[in-house]
């Protein structure tokens, strides 16, 4: 299955997805050391989003989140690659500067396509995501 979106952050990474149907702040929502999601009363609190394909509908809060993001980086705890619903400022810039492959505005909506655990590849060099039907959690491919 391939899914095609916008291409926000060129590179190719594979990994299982983590999803959080709700938008997250990395400045003190994300830990920038371990990658734990630490946001209270977020339903991800907790879990690392560390070498996982993070999927989230959009950043919220300081433009201080895109340094976050690089700091995560920097310390081996980012994201392998990350998927929105639609990117902003903030999360674009922070994934930019990390080298960390971004899609955005996938033709499907990526909340209904895949599960937590389902590997893909994210390519935002040509704004697609891929995942092998064994890999995903999609029941019927044939509709896609």
């Amino acid at each position: 299955m391939i899914v095609q979106g916008h291409a926000v952050s060129k590179g190719v990474a594979t990994g299982r997805i983590l999803i959080s149907e709700t938008p997250i702040s990395f400045l003190g929502g994300i830990d920038p050391k371990t990658g734990e999601i630490m946001e209270k009363n977020h339903p991800k609190n907790g879990v690392s989003i560390s070498d996982r394909v993070f999927l989230f509908p959009n950043g919220k809060g300081s433009t201080v989140g895109s340094y976050v993001i690089y700091s995560l980086k920097k310390n081996n705890s980012a994201p392998s690659a990350m998927i929105n619903l639609a990117s902003e400022t903030i999360v674009a810039v922070g994934a930019i500067i990390s080298d960390i492959p971004l899609v955005d505005r996938l033709e499907r909506d990526p909340f209904t396509l895949f599960r937590d655990g389902d590997y893909v590849e994210v390519d935002g060099t040509r704004g697609r995501v891929v995942c092998n039907e064994d890999d995903c959690g999609v029941t019927d491919h044939r509709s896609l």
